[in-house]
């Protein structure tokens, strides 16, 4: 997912862990305690999290004993398939969300539709909100489940703001329904007269398409195959010109074009840019430097409606097909995505729950930013990356990098949709031909 930060080769030595293969077998001469093994990646501060779930989870299950094996968020894709591929794999994992598309395809993941309905389960896909589930499901059978979710909100940096002589709270012009497009441009160009940046701009699905889906556009259509629709849909060559007028006028900024090292977040904390767009990732370091003063606001639309649909970033905790022990695999899975599950791991965290029943732990009063509420908001009308794209090799690169030509000056609006149009929609007949 997004939010998660880089784990290098190297600081995995630091947590001595060594990938080995799937230990579904039983050990001691009694054999009552099945050893199992899972595996994510994460930050240093998921993993300490992770590795205390794993911990508490065997000290409430004796004879099921679970070893966390953590890896490197590059390369994570490749060294799973290949696990896989060698029968090595552990017994339950993370996907990303072009990854699960892949192990579903192969047939190397478990179908989890009848577990889960299960009277015993304690999670059932209701739980879930449902535009969550991405490419995890093929057609009503589930696949995985999403461990917890990033939906995308514009974060505003009241300093800077102020700094610029703008006197109008965006929340407050949410709340009052003046929180759109128009807006946005207005303060940003307060903010750019004032030598600051108004709002940088990144690159990649969820925020692209989250521009058009708050304009009201279309960017697949399943009854089409689900080819990329967005060429021929005059609400999407409205958004992405809104983006390129922008960023002409120096309103918005190009994370691309930036001097290097300067990120978003890190230009948000030192006060240089007034407003940027993320899930909840953000706020835990943002809560840490107690000088900034921030809060958050929906995305803004550009259709008369408060809030319209944003991309949501996830991942998904599937089985392996071939683990030797389903049960005791499903009861781990299923906890850890469960409301006990996500309680443990995201208190103080820096996601949003994806179960139903434990928005508490967006909500407390204690802690920035100030109108938590509104992840809860997006989430229950976002969406995940669709199948259209997480299921083919390349189609995201396509959107990528035409994309950037536009934010470059390189590209107009209406060429970039229709070469995106060209490449996606051929890398998707290449994967259906196969």
């Amino acid at each position: 997912m997004k939010r998660s930060l880089k784990l290098t080769a190297g600081s995995l030595v630091v947590l001595s862990i060594a990938l080995s293969a799937c230990s579904s077998g039983k050990s001691g001469s009694d054999g009552e305690v099945l050893h199992l093994k899972w595996s994510t990646w994460g930050n240093p501060g998921e993993l300490k999290r992770f590795y205390e779930l794993t911990d508490q989870y065997n000290k409430d299950h004796p004879k099921t004993q679970w070893e966390l094996v953590a890896v490197p968020n590059d390369g994570y894709e490749e060294k799973i398939i290949t696990q896989l591929q060698g029968g090595t794999a552990p017994d339950a994992f993370y996907a990303g969300d072009t990854t699960v598309v892949k192990l579903i395809a192969n047939g190397s993941i478990a179908e989890l539709t009848q577990l889960m309905d299960k009277p015993s389960s304690p999670i059932k896909a209701s739980d879930f909100a449902e535009g969550l589930w991405g490419g995890s499901k093929k057609g009503d059978q589930i696949f995985g489940v999403t461990v917890d979710c990033n939906p995308l909100v514009m974060y505003y940096n009241k300093k800077v703001l102020q700094d610029a002589g703008i006197t109008d709270d965006p929340q407050a012009l949410y709340e009052a329904g003046d929180w759109n497009w128009q807006k946005l441009s207005e303060l940003t160009a307060k903010i750019q007269a004032a030598g600051k940046y108004g709002l940088v701009l990144e690159d990649w699905s969820s925020p692209i398409y989250s521009w058009v889906t708050t304009n009201g556009g279309k960017v697949y259509d399943k009854n089409l195959g689900g080819q990329f629709v967005a060429d021929k849909d005059p609400k999407a060559l409205e958004a992405l010109q809104y983006l390129s007028d922008n960023v002409k006028n120096k309103n918005f900024v190009f994370s691309g074009s930036l001097p290097k090292g300067q990120g978003p977040d890190a230009m948000f904390m030192s006060n240089q840019v007034g407003f940027g767009i993320a899930g909840r990732w953000w706020v835990p370091e943002y809560n840490a430097n107690t000088a900034l003063q921030y809060d958050i606001v929906p995305l803004p639309t550009n259709t008369g409606n408060k809030i319209e649909p944003a991309g949501i970033p996830t991942a998904y905790m599937v089985m392996n097909k071939k683990t030797a022990h389903p049960d005791e695999t499903y009861d781990f899975l299923s906890y850890f995505v469960s409301k006990a599950g996500q309680q443990f791991r995201l208190k103080g965290g820096n996601a949003v729950p994806s179960v139903s029943g434990v928005d508490d732990l967006v909500l407390d009063k204690n802690a920035q930013p100030a109108h938590a509420q509104y992840f809860l908001d997006a989430r229950e009308i976002g969406y995940a990356l669709w199948p259209s794209e997480s299921a083919v090799p390349g189609a995201s690169d396509v959107v990528k990098d035409n994309y950037d030509l536009l934010l470059l000056g390189k590209q107009d609006a209406a060429t970039t949709l229709k070469k995106m149009a060209e490449g996606v929609n051929k890398k998707i007949a290449e994967a259906n031909a196969k």
